[in-house]
């Protein structure tokens, strides 16, 4: 395990505009998005001798970033915490950041004309989420943005698999009417 390949003094320069607008996009609100990439900085700190150095730095803050998004969705919408999120994670705080680093690629090394268009990008989904009924645009997101399991959905929204189905076509039809208008 080495930590000389992270430095924590040049995070909040280097990854904190790109963790917020990645964050935004999943949890549609400004205060929380900064709290999430905030905490995932601590968690970072904390974890910081788990590193190994097989993904980026960047790709390793995402890692603990999703699994704080995917934390405030179930803290949100479970019931009292008995909806399941079908991860491969350990529950111990010592070895966050540990648990995806080496599944993830670095889908992100890229140019910055593709950061742009990314960023814009993020920009109108998250725009197009904010016409749909809150309630369609919370379960659009937990089931095709976080991944949520079914049952645990229906669990919590007190829906049928059925309904949930036809909420996301709706959802989905939506986006990509409201996509094609704003960003194609």
């Amino acid at each position: 395990m080495s930590t000389n390949s992270i430095d924590p003094n040049t995070w909040i320069d280097k990854y904190s505009d790109y963790l917020f607008n990645y964050t935004i996009v999943r949890v549609d609100d400004k205060e929380i998005a900064q709290d999430l990439v905030q905490e995932t900085f601590f968690a970072g700190l904390k974890s910081m001798k788990n590193f190994k150095g097989e993904a980026s730095e960047r790709t390793w803050l995402i890692s603990i970033l999703k699994r704080k998004i995917i934390d405030h969705y179930r803290k949100i919408n479970s019931n009292k915490g008995k909806a399941e999120v079908r991860m491969s994670y350990t529950g111990d705080s010592n070895t966050e950041g540990d648990w995806l680093e080496e599944r993830v690629a670095d889908p992100f090394d890229s140019n910055a004309e593709s950061e742009i268009e990314n960023t814009e990008l993020g920009l109108a989904i998250h725009n197009c989420l904010g016409k749909l009924p809150q309630k369609q645009a919370t379960i659009f997101k937990l089931k095709t943005m976080q991944g949520f399991d079914t049952e645990a959905i229906c669990n919590d929204f007190d829906i049928t698999a059925s309904n949930l189905w036809v909420i996301i076509h709706r959802a989905r039809t939506a986006m990509a009417e409201c996509l094609q208008k704003n960003w194609f």
